[in-house]
C-alpha cells in the first residue's frame, strides 16, 4: 500500500469520527435532560380510600311533585310499554335485565331479591341508607348515568318532566300501600301557586329522603 492510499484512507476514517462526535455533542445539546434531584419515579399516595361512587343531585331537573296529584296514570301504563322488556312490576314477579319494580316508590336502594345490582348502584345504595323517594326517581329516569355515575342503566332518560310524572305515578300505584304524595309529606305542593317559588322549594321537599331509581324505562338495567 503506498502512502497516498494510506494517508487517504487515514483521512476518511478521521472524517467518520469527526462527524460522529459532532452528531453526538450536538443530540445532547437538543435533548439533554437534568438529573432529577431524587433518583427514581415520583408517585402520589393516596389516602387508601377508593373515590365514592357519586349521585347527582337533581340540580337542572324540573321537579314532579306538582304534577303528581294530576299526573296520567293510563298514559304512565303507555309510556312504561317501553320498560316491560326489562322489568315486570307485578308482586313477585321475576327480575329481568332489570330489577322488578313492584313497591319501588320508597324501596331501599338495591333490594329486589335475587337481583346482580351494579357496582355503582350498589355503592349508591350506601348500605341501605338511600331509598327511592319521588325526587331521586325523578332525577335518575331524566337521565340515569348522569344521576348515578357507573349504573349499567342504559336508558337515555326521558326529558319530558310530565311523562317522568305520569311513569312515577303508574310505578307509585304498584303497591299495596301507595307511598304518600309529596304534598303530604311535604310543603312543597303549597309553593306550587308562586311560579316564582316553585324553583326554590324543589330541593327541599322530599328530594332528600333518598329513594332508587331501578325503574328507569326504555329495556334498561342497573
Amino acid at each position: 500500500m503506498n502512502s497516498s492510499n494510506f494517508n487517504a484512507m487515514a483521512g476518511a476514517l478521521l472524517a467518520v469520527v469527526f462527524v460522529v462526535m459532532t452528531v453526538s455533542i450536538a443530540s445532547d445539546a437538543i435533548f439533554h435532560s437534568a438529573a432529577p434531584e431524587t433518583e427514581g419515579y415520583a408517585l402520589e399516595a393516596g389516602d387508601g380510600t377508593a373515590p365514592a361512587v357519586t349521585a347527582d343531585s337533581s340540580d337542572g331537573v324540573e321537579p314532579i311533585a306538582p304534577l303528581l296529584a294530576s299526573a296520567d296514570i293510563d298514559n304512565g301504563i303507555k309510556a312504561f310499554k317501553k320498560c316491560a322488556a326489562c322489568h315486570t312490576v307485578e308482586e313477585g314477579g321475576a327480575n329481568k335485565v332489570g330489577p322488578n319494580l313492584w313497591n319501588i316508590v320508597n324501596r331501599t336502594v338495591a333490594t329486589a331479591p335475587d337481583f346482580g345490582y351494579s357496582t355503582a348502584m350498589t355503592e349508591y345504595a350506601d348500605g341501605g341508607a338511600n331509598s327511592w323517594t319521588y325526587a331521586h326517581l325523578n332525577g335518575f329516569l331524566a337521565a340515569p348515568k348522569k344521576f348515578i355515575k357507573g349504573t349499567a342503566m342504559g336508558f337515555a332518560g326521558l326529558k319530558k318532566t310530565e311523562d317522568r310524572a305520569d311513569i312515577i305515578a303508574y310505578l307509585r300505584s304498584l303497591s299495596a300501600s301507595p307511598a304518600p304524595l309529596p304534598a303530604d309529606e311535604a310543603p312543597e305542593a303549597a309553593a306550587v301557586t308562586d311560579a316564582t317559588a316553585t324553583s326554590d322549594t324543589d330541593a327541599d321537599t322530599g328530594t332528600d329522603t333518598g329513594a332508587e331509581a331501578e325503574t328507569a324505562p326504555a329495556a334498561t338495567t342497573e
